[in-house]
């Protein structure tokens, strides 16, 4: 049991690192993209700020997802792993990753304007974005479908007990 917690810590320890340099690109790199971005296209007054909301409305979705993480680590040490508890954080994750996806969908043509004046692999980082959201929420769909039919055998189990 032990070495469970000592895992879960270093998972623990790996969100919160991963939601710290997060929190920093959205300080410091998203204003300078939007400035660029102004820069590139000043006939287009709102376009800063749909940088903006692209990329700080896929930041909320994000740290929620986190934190769903992390409460999926604490269920883990909690030994309450395989409980609806679990199974919702699962839910809540994919669904934070479709929104996160579906953001960058909509933003996909922002980038296409960027892209257009700048090097072309700066388009790419949507479409990469994009990609890594869905194979998270999918990996996060079989999950949730595997902890559901294993929650299910087991209280089959224990009522046969």
């Amino acid at each position: 049991m032990k070495q469970v917690q000592v895992k879960t810590l270093f998972l623990k320890i790996t969100v919160i690192i991963i939601g710290i340099l997060v929190l920093a690109l959205c300080i410091f790199l998203v204003p300078h993209i939007a400035n660029f971005t102004a820069k590139l296209y000043p006939h287009i007054a709102p376009i800063k700020y749909l940088v903006f909301i692209v990329m700080y409305g896929a930041a909320v979705p994000f740290y929620f997802a986190l934190y769903q993480a992390f409460n999926l680590l604490r269920y883990i040490d909690e030994n309450t792993a395989f409980s609806e508890l679990s199974v919702k954080a699962l839910k809540n994750i994919k669904y934070c990753a479709i929104t996160i996806s579906g953001l960058y969908v909509l933003g996909l043509p922002l980038f296409h304007f960027i892209a257009r004046k700048v090097d072309p692999p700066v388009g790419f980082l949507g479409l990469i974005i994009i990609f890594a959201s869905l194979v998270i929420g999918v990996f996060a769909a079989i999950l949730q479908r595997l902890l559901q039919e294993a929650i299910k055998i087991k209280s089959e189990n224990d009522l046969t007990v």
